[in-house]
C-alpha cells in the first residue's frame, strides 16, 4: 500500500485525535497533511508540532494569530475560518479526507473535497443525514469512493465485501446508552451529566448526548440507507448493551454476517484508511470466554422517540431529515447546557419538523436554508 496524505478535519475531536494515533502507528502508511480545529487552539498547536502538516486551519478566525504564532518556526500554512477548511480540502496532495467535524458544519467541506476527487472516510454522519442524495450524485459523478468510519457501517462493510447476493436486512447494533434500563418517569429527571456517562464508548459530549437519546442510532440508520441503498424499513436497531458485536447483515439464504471486536473507533478508523486492507493499531483482542456472553433486546421508540422521528423523516424524505438534524443540534445544545430536559429533545425536534418549510427535492442551497430556518424554528421552543 502506498503512503496516503490524509487530511483530518476536526483533528482536535475524539475521532480526530485518535485518527492521528492510527497516523502515528503507521507512518510508512499515512501522513497528517492537514489538520483542522474548530476553537481548540491549544491542542491544534501541540498536533501540528507532533505532526509537521503541510496545513493547518481553526475555524474559530479569533484565534488565528494564536496558531500563526506558535507555528511560526515552522513551514506550516495556517488559515483560519469555515471557508477556508472547504479550500484546504481541495489540495491536489491529499489523498483521503477524513470528516470528523460535529454536525452539520462537516458538509460543506465534505462536498468539496468529492468535487476535487478525494477518497472520503466519512466520520461525519450528519452529512449523509441532511444531504444523502446530493453526497451519493456527486460522489458517483466525481468517481469518489466513500468508506464509513463509524463502527456501525464499518462493520456492515466488512460483512458485505466479498458478497454477491443482495442485503436482505441490516441489523444496527446500539449499545442502549446510559439509561437504557430506565423508565419513562425516570428519564423525565435525568441530566446531561449523566447522559455524558457512556457505559462503552468514549466519544465526544454531543455524540454522546444523541446516543442517550437514541437520535445517534436515528442517524445511522439514516445513513445506512444512503451508503448501502438499504429502505428504512429494513434496517433494524437492535440494543447490544456489550458493543462487541457493531452490526449484522442478513441475506436472502437466512445465513447473518457480523462483525465482532471491541469497543475501539481506532479499528474501523484504520479499516477505512487501509481499505481493502487491515493493519494492527491495538495490542488487545476480543476474548468471548472472558465475555462470556452477548445480549440482544429490540429498541423501545416509546421511551426514546428520536428513533421514531428518525424513521419518520427518511419515510418523509425531501429537507425532512435536514430539518430533523438542525433542531436536533440545538435541542442537544439546550440540554447539555441545561436549559431544557431530557424529554424535551425529542418533543422541541417534534414541533420543528411540523412547522418548518418542507422542500421535496432540495439543492445544495435550499439545504442551508431549511438549516437556517430550522435552527431559528427551534430556539423558539424552550
Amino acid at each position: 500500500m502506498s503512503k496516503k496524505k490524509i487530511a483530518v478535519l476536526g483533528s482536535t475531536g475524539s475521532i480526530g485525535t485518535q485518527t492521528l494515533d492510527v497516523i502515528s502507528r503507521h507512518p510508512d502508511l499515512f501522513e497528517a497533511h492537514t489538520l483542522t480545529a474548530g476553537r481548540n487552539a491549544e491542542l491544534l498547536i501541540k498536533q501540528a508540532r507532533a505532526f509537521k502538516p503541510d496545513t493547518v486551519v481553526i475555524a474559530d478566525d479569533t484565534q488565528y494569530n494564536i496558531v500563526q504564532e506558535a507555528l511560526s518556526d515552522l513551514p506550516i500554512k495556517v488559515y483560519a475560518g469555515a471557508d477556508a477548511i472547504s479550500q484546504v480540502v481541495t489540495s491536489g496532495d491529499i489523498d483521503v479526507v477524513l470528516t470528523a467535524m460535529v454536525g452539520f458544519s462537516g458538509l460543506r467541506p465534505t462536498v468539496e473535497a468529492i468535487k476535487a476527487g478525494k477518497a472520503i472516510a466519512l466520520a461525519n454522519k450528519e452529512t449523509l443525514v441532511v444531504a444523502g442524495a446530493i453526497i451519493n450524485r456527486l460522489a458517483l459523478d466525481n468517481h469518489v469512493v466513500i468508506l464509513p468510519v463509524d463502527s456501525e457501517h464499518s462493520a456492515i462493510l466488512q460483512c458485505i465485501v466479498g458478497e454477491a447476493s443482495p442485503i436482505r436486512k441490516i441489523l444496527l447494533t446500539a449499545s442502549g446508552g446510559p439509561f437504557r434500563t430506565f423508565s419513562k418517569e425516570q428519564l423525565l429527571s435525568v441530566t446531561a451529566a449523566q447522559a455524558l456517562q457512556h457505559p462503552n464508548w468514549a466519544m465526544g459530549a454531543k455524540i454522546t448526548i444523541d446516543s442517550a437519546t437514541y437520535m445517534n442510532k436515528g442517524f445511522e440508520m439514516i445513513e445506512a440507507h444512503w451508503l448501502y441503498g438499504i429502505a428504512p424499513e429494513d434496517i433494524e436497531v437492535v440494543v447490544h448493551p456489550e458493543s462487541i458485536v457493531h452490526s449484522a447483515v442478513e441475506f436472502e439464504d437466512g445465513a447473518v454476517k457480523a462483525q465482532l471486536g471491541l469497543p475501539d473507533m481506532r479499528l474501523p478508523i484504520a479499516y477505512a484508511l487501509s481499505y481493502p486492507q487491515r493493519i494492527a493499531v491495538s495490542e488487545q483482542r476480543l476474548d468471548l470466554f472472558k465475555l462470556g456472553a452477548l445480549h440482544f433486546e429490540p429498541a423501545d421508540p416509546d421511551r426514546f422517540p428520536c428513533l421514531r422521528l428518525a424513521y419518520e423523516s427518511i419515510a418523509r424524505g425531501g429537507n425532512a431529515p435536514c430539518v430533523l438534524n438542525a433542531a436536533n443540534e440545538i435541542a442537544n445544545l439546550a440540554f447539555r447546557e441545561g436549559r431544557i430536559g431530557f424529554a424535551d429533545v425529542p418533543r422541541i425536534i417534534e414541533e420543528t419538523l411540523s412547522k418548518a418549510s418542507f422542500v421535496n427535492n432540495p439543492t445544495l442551497d435550499d439545504l442551508f436554508a431549511c438549516d437556517a430556518e430550522a435552527r431559528s424554528i427551534a430556539q423558539t421552543l424552550f
